[in-house]
This record gives structure tokens, C-alpha cells and sequence, in this order.
């Protein structure tokens, strides 16, 4: 018999190896498989079955892992994200749309042949939306998950159109199977910017937030990227990959919708060097707005509305703001710094 397991895409990044370490905690967890580009840490061996490194565009790689597990649930976090897809937009919709329409197909070969569905946990972005101006952005407040939707980056159309192809492949397969779905049990939730204690910012375009706190803590100035007003919402790390485990172990017999937003705290920009500056108080912070990335910042909601996932399955964040700089951020990233100094 083939070995069942859970497969995590993308699993060498931050979410992933927290996500690892999550399930391999949980009382009787199935085997986890990893798939990257790049092979898993070491650190991370001993939680899990196999490592693959590859590519989820090579469908030979996945026909293979496709005959030799049966799979249970796949996190699809594999993406190439927001920077690298303006750069290189052809590549992100190759990488980010093709990828998972392999993995979706993956999913239904599944199902068929084991006569259940496979969950399928789809990590999209506040990038799916696009507000119109900033003046709408402003009055709109929070927004629902099926409004606005007119992303204005390559990575934003390509969250966007997933989260369809997955409502899709859900429905069409359970429509031919007449009395219970046989192919894709998908899930998606809508992530904010996230902010980590653990990993260096990579100039993602919610990292002005994660870059004032590292920067700080080892006593060398900052600009920051966009306006000192420009406000979106946030999660913490931990909370992320709390969304996650979540979503995937909710019945589906509760769930309303394929797309869920999430969030925790919603601040701007100047407020959140406000909360550095307390914590640092020689931290320098000025405001440097680069066009283009406050062009983004601004297309995207600054709060979301996640009355949905509280109700159907229960989310509540963690970490608010103060909980994610006092008990979470602040501690963490001062230790870091700290120990490499010694």
C-alpha cells in the first residue's frame, strides 16, 4: 500500500518550516513530505519523511510522487512572490498559475483513485485586491473577500486567478461525481503583509514593517519605503501558520466559502515606527516613499474583513499588535542580534 502523507510546497521558507514543525507535533501526524526548489534545511530532517527538491512545474516529478504516496493534504505555499514577479511577470504567471494547475490536477488524479478528496490548503495574498484610489481605500474600511478584486501586480493576478482555478476544479469534479466530491476539497485563505522575528526581510512589499524592527535593533537608520500614512493590515509569523492548521482541520460541512480573509491589526506606517521608536528609542526613521511600491501599497485594502473565518471556523489571532512587538517581535529580534554580536 502506498504510504499516506501531507505534501508542503515551498516548505524551505519560514511559513513552511514553522508549518513542519506544527504538524510534526500533533498527536499522530502523518508523514510529511517536503517539495522545493531548493532542498529542505537539515535541521528539519527528523520531522519528516522525504525531502524532494524540484520544481512543481516538472509534472514527471509530480506523476511520481503521485504513484508512490497516497496524499492526503497539500499546502501549496510554492510562489514566486511580489518583487520578483514585476521583474519577471511571464516567469511568476509560469511558476505561480501553471504550478498549481499541476498541483490541482494532482489533487483530482488523487482523489480518483482513492475515492475522497485531498485538501488542498492555498496560501493567496491581500495582493488579490485593487482599490480604485486612495480616497475609496480609506472609506471602504474593512473589506469582504469579494470586493476590489483588481490587483494591480503580476503576483495579485496570479493569486486571484488561482483562487478561481480552485473554486473550479472543487466544483467541477463534485458536480461529475454526482453524490460526493472524489477530486479537490479546496481551501484558500487571503494572508495580510506578515512580519517575522525569525527571518531577515527580503524586500517583499510589506517588509518596510519587519525592516524598521531589524534595522533598530542593530542601530542603523532606516528609510522607509513608503508614506508615513500608508496603513494595511498585518499578522504575525505565528498566526500564519496558526491559519493554516486551522483551516485544514475545520469540517468541511462548516465552511460557506473556497477564499477566506485573515487578519490581526491594521496600522500605518507611522505608527508602527512610533512602536520601534519606544522600543528603540535612538532608532532613526525617516520616510522615503519609493513610487512603486507605494503604488502597490496603496492598491491594497487597509483593513480586512474576516467575519467569515471566525464564524465558520473559529480563527482568532493570537497576537494583536501589542502582543506582536512586546511578547513576540521586540524579545526575538533583540536576542538575534545579540547573539551574533557576541
Amino acid at each position: 500500500m502506498r504510504k499516506k502523507i501531507v505534501l508542503i510546497t515551498g516548505a524551505n521558507g519560514e511559513v513552511g518550516h514553522g508549518l513542519i514543525h506544527q504538524i510534526a507535533a500533533q498527536p499522530d501526524p502523518l508523514p510529511i513530505v517536503t517539495l522545493d526548489i531548493k532542498p529542505l534545511d537539515k535541521s528539519l530532517y527528523s520531522l519528516i519523511s522525504r525531502d524532494v527538491s524540484g520544481d512543481i512545474l516538472d509534472t514527471k516529478l509530480l506523476e511520481t510522487l503521485s504513484t508512490e504516496y497516497e496524499i492526503d493534504t497539500i499546502y501549496h505555499l510554492a510562489a514566486l512572490l511580489s518583487t520578483a514577479s514585476e521583474f519577471h511577470p511571464e516567469n511568476a504567471h509560469r511558476v505561480n498559475v501553471q504550478g498549481t494547475i499541476n498541483l490541482l490536477k494532482l489533487s483530482v488524479d488523487q482523489g480518483m483513485a482513492r475515492g475522497a478528496p485531498v485538501k488542498f490548503i492555498y496560501a493567496s495574498s491581500i495582493a488579490s485586491y485593487g482599490m480604485p484610489d486612495l480616497g475609496i481605500k480609506q472609506a471602504a474600511g474593512d473589506v469582504r473577500e469579494d470586493d476590489y478584486l483588481n490587483p494591480i501586480t503580476m503576483y495579485g493576478c496570479n493569486k486571484l486567478y488561482c483562487e478561481h482555478l480552485g473554486r473550479y476544479y472543487a466544483q467541477h469534479y463534485q458536480q461529475l461525481a454526482a453524490t460526493k466530491s472524489i477530486g479537490v476539497d479546496f481551501r484558500c485563505v487571503r494572508f495580510p503583509g506578515l512580519i517575522s522575528a525569525m527571518t531577515v526581510p527580503t524586500g517583499g512589499t510589506s517588509d518596510y514593517a519587519p525592516e524598521m524592527l531589524h534595522a533598530a535593533a542593530q542601530g542603523k537608520p532606516y528609510a522607509c519605503f513608503v508614506r508615513a500614512d500608508s496603513t494595511i493590515p498585518f499578522m504575525a509569523m505565528p498566526d500564519a501558520i496558526k491559519v493554516l492548521l486551522w483551516l485544514s482541520q475545520a469540517p468541511r460541512e462548516n465552511l460557506t466559502r473556497y477564499v477566506y480573509n485573515v487578519t490581526s491589526f491594521s496600522r500605518s506606517a507611522e505608527q508602527l515606527a512610533g512602536m520601534v521608536k519606544a522600543a528603540f528609542p535612538t532608532a532613526e526613521i525617516t520616510f522615503k516613499p519609493s513610487d512603486a511600491r507605494q503604488r502597490i501599497v496603496d492598491s491594497w485594502p487597509q483593513g480586512l474583513n474576516d467575519s467569515a473565518a471566525r464564524q465558520d471556523w473559529g480563527w482568532q489571532p493570537d497576537f494583536d499588535v501589542d502582543r506582536a512587538f512586546n511578547d513576540y517581535l521586540i524579545p526575538t529580534i533583540v536576542k538575534r542580534y545579540q547573539g551574533a554580536a557576541q
